[in-house]
């Protein structure tokens, strides 16, 4: 009996491991949730300070799906040395774009070992989504448009935090015993 029950157990599995949906090949960006937009500028979010080579920026981090999903929509300025850290969920083909957004920004993707890998400039109010390149985007970094230029930040740089790199930044606290 205990091994019929098994048996059953594992062919339900089985069963309903084959009914998932295929996985979004990685050269896709993945779809952006129009439900959880903000209809208003979001309050400002908790920041993290960034050294990106000797330059330093107060980065809000955006995190929730509605934090990811509204970003800098809706607000009128950003200070000179401020932005924005999307933490994507997952290393992947990120796109980002201007939609209610009234700010020009620079945005830079970056890696997972927090190596900027692209750097673009976004227009106001510009719905054509900016695609990466590489399929291996975990951040993005939104600043006020021309920041990287002007402080000579090009590909290649490494972004950190004061603990250690992005990854670093965000791995869970370990657990205690």
């Amino acid at each position: 009996m205990r091994w019929q029950r098994l048996f059953i157990s594992s062919v339900s599995l089985w069963l309903v491991a084959c009914n998932r949906p295929a996985p979004r090949p990685a050269s896709q960006p993945m779809p952006v949730n129009t439900n959880v937009y903000s209809d208003r500028a979001l309050p400002k979010l908790p920041s993290l300070k960034l050294w990106i080579g000797k330059h330093e920026i107060d980065a809000e981090l955006a995190i929730t799906p509605r934090e990811l999903a509204t970003g800098m929509m809706h607000r009128k300025d950003i200070g000179e040395n401020e932005g924005m850290l999307f933490r994507l969920p997952v290393p992947q083909r990120a796109a980002f774009y201007m939609k209610n957004t009234e700010v020009p920004l620079s945005c830079a993707y970056i890696d997972p070992e927090g190596t900027i890998i692209e750097i673009h400039d976004l227009q106001p109010r510009n719905e054509q989504p900016v695609i990466a390149a590489s399929d291996n985007i975990q951040y993005v970094l939104e600043t006020k448009q021309g920041w990287f230029d002007s402080k000579q930040i090009g590909i290649g740089t490494v972004v950190r935090t004061a603990h250690g790199s992005l990854a670093e930044a965000f791995a869970p606290a370990p657990r205690r015993l």
